[in-house]
């Protein structure tokens, strides 16, 4: 948008000073010099102040702009140049300063998000070749008793051993455990986990670090709140129906007179009250199961002849259900285990894949094992309807099972006897397959 008004006003003072400068010349040439000398100070002076006009107009334009190229919004324009001349640089001022002002606010928010999270955040801004530091939470600063400094090198000062484990991997991507000392106190083992990222022209560099007994502590706490869940969801499922099978059994001795039909109504109370009382000690016994599994009784076993014996008994249901059986252990090792406890675990895997490959038509299970860094696998894997995502994370919660006749502890029970050996249960799982490994150190 053109500034008309600037440049008439501009136009007009300009033919103003030459046509005075003409009558000027015109008064000499007639040889009127003193009318010529008057003349020519009126042209000095509205040269001067046309000066000064524009002088002002351009300077206003740079005070503004300087602002804007340094995010300075704090100045209001004064209202008669809200419009006409600097109405085109008024709006992009404003638009300017509603942008900056949405962008510290979006700023607050994520570093308020970002102080009330328990992970230790760091987030370093790369400025050449150094790194500054871009945003330290509030996780961060508490949890390492660190000031908020501004520079990797003051960090250096109090927390070397993190950094030092940075710099060994030139701030390159990374996710591992760290022992760090706090102060004077232990050494501490932390989960790091670091990212680089690039914005336009910046390169961030993103620390993460969570406090590994906290993580445990916290999964601790969700086992037991989903524990109670279903032990409370068991009880009230037997207790109510025998409570008011109760109450009606009082109510019907209390009468006077029994009828043929009071009879039944007793008898019938009285078995289904038996048989939820049967459903209670059948989930309290396999509670006990759990809780009381007893101390490992290791022997050297040769794992073919564990796998001998387990797929011995298992033999007659997979053929029962025509499941084609892969069998890939042909390790001479022996490894020091509990057999009957470790015999437990891999029919209950097997078990597992025999219920997965109900619904399919061509049925197959494989059976493998294989060392690799000083560690013993061994992996137990069909074709089956694999595990559905929303149930990834209860698959070995206690009393968990998505069978209408399963008790729900065998995955946790074959959980615990292995982490009772020293090593873990864990399970991976694709489209076409899904494989339970037990990993024996």
């Amino acid at each position: 948008m053109k500034n008309w008004k600037f440049y008439n006003a501009l136009f007009i003072r300009v033919l103003f000073v030459m046509i005075l400068f003409f009558c000027c010349v015109f008064l000499i040439y007639k040889t009127f010099y003193y009318n010529a000398l008057l003349v020519g100070f009126f042209v000095f002076l509205f040269l001067a102040e046309m000066y000064f006009y524009v002088k002002n107009q351009l300077q206003f334009y740079d005070r503004t702009l300087l602002s804007i190229l340094q995010n300075d919004f704090s100045t209001n324009f004064p209202e008669e140049n809200k419009k006409d001349n600097f109405k085109s640089l008024y709006l992009l001022y404003e638009n300017l300063k509603i942008r900056q002002q949405e962008q510290t606010s979006k700023e607050m928010i994520y570093r308020s998000l970002l102080n009330n999270i328990d992970t230790a955040a760091l987030i370093l801004e790369k400025d050449n070749e150094d790194w500054n530091i871009f945003l330290m939470n509030d996780c961060f600063s508490d949890l390492f008793k660190v000031p908020k400094v501004s520079h990797w090198k003051y960090l250096k000062n109090y927390l070397p051993s993190l950094c030092s484990e940075i710099e060994k991997t030139e701030f390159s991507e990374l996710k591992s455990a760290i022992s760090i000392k706090i102060e004077e106190q232990d050494l501490q083992t932390f989960m790091l986990q670091t990212s680089h990222t690039q914005s336009y022209n910046k390169e961030y560099f993103i620390i993460l670090l969570d406090s590994i007994q906290r993580v445990i502590e916290k999964k601790e706490k969700e086992a037991w709140i989903n524990l109670m869940k279903i032990i409370s969801h068991e009880l009230m499922n037997s207790l109510t129906p025998i409570r008011a099978l109760s109450q009606n059994l009082l109510h019907i001795v209390d009468q006077e007179n029994l009828v043929e039909d009071d009879f039944d109504d007793i008898k019938s109370s009285i078995s289904t009250i038996i048989n939820r009382s049967d459903h209670l000690q059948v989930f309290v016994e396999n509670y006990r199961k759990l809780a009381m599994l007893p101390t490992p009784t290791k022997q050297m076993t040769p794992i073919n002849a564990l796998f001998e014996d387990c797929l011995r008994i298992m033999s007659p249901i997979l053929k029962a259900e025509n499941i084609e059986l892969i069998n890939d252990i042909h390790s001479s090792r022996s490894i020091m285990i509990d057999k009957n406890q470790m015999e437990q675990v891999i029919i209950n895997l097997i078990t597992n894949s025999v219920y997965a490959l109900k619904e399919k038509s061509e049925k197959k299970m494989y059976v493998s094992s294989y060392t690799e860094n000083n560690r013993f696998f061994i992996t137990i894997a069909d074709n089956g309807k694999g595990i559905a995502p929303e149930i990834q994370d209860k698959v070995f919660l206690p009393f968990f099972t998505t069978r209408k006749d399963g008790a729900g502890i065998g995955l946790t029970l074959s959980k615990n006897i292995i982490e009772a050996h020293g090593g873990y249960l864990s399970y991976q799982t694709d489209e076409d397959k899904t494989s339970f490994v037990i990993c024996l150190i």
